[in-house]
């Protein structure tokens, strides 16, 4: 039996050269220790990624890795592209995955596997503003931060 999960995503992409970083934290509990937070911090290299398909790839990475279906999980993101996901799906299905034109739209698999996981995992997105002063931060902000820094130090030192 799985409770709610607390899942921290983000991402940090070099434009030129379509490398970036994703990294997650996955808690089943807000009480555990920054110390202890920051060791389970998960980090992942990407190749040919833009800064929005480095968001869902790490946010499905992420949730391909919790094994149970009947969990609730409380998605920590500042991407406004995955916050914005459930509201654009009737859409998506209704135009099959295409715009005006008949293309498909870019990253159309990745939305469908959001689809099919969000739903089968019960997710609940929350927006996190990025980058806030120390002494605005709370618990939740103190977590994102983790994996914030994860990716921005490793792509700094991946370049």
């Amino acid at each position: 039996m799985c409770n709610d999960l607390y899942l921290f995503t983000d991402g940090s992409v070099n434009p030129q050269s379509k490398v970036g970083y994703g990294a997650f934290l996955c808690l089943s509990s807000l009480s555990i220790s920054l110390e202890e937070a920051k060791s389970r911090v998960k980090l992942n290299r990407f190749e040919n990624t833009s800064s929005t398909k480095l968001e869902l790839q790490i946010l499905l990475l992420a949730l391909n890795e919790i094994d149970s279906d009947n969990c609730h999980v409380i998605v920590y993101t500042d991407s406004q592209n995955i916050i914005g996901l459930p509201g654009r799906r009737e859409r998506f299905e209704k135009n099959d995955y295409r715009s005006k034109n008949g293309k498909l739209i870019a990253n159309h698999e990745l939305y469908q596997e959001f689809y099919r996981l969000t739903d089968r995992l019960k997710c609940e997105f929350v927006k996190v503003e990025g980058h806030k002063a120390s002494g605005q931060k709370d618990h939740v902000d103190q977590y994102f931060t983790l994996v914030d820094r994860a990716t921005r130090a490793a792509l700094r030192k991946g370049r």
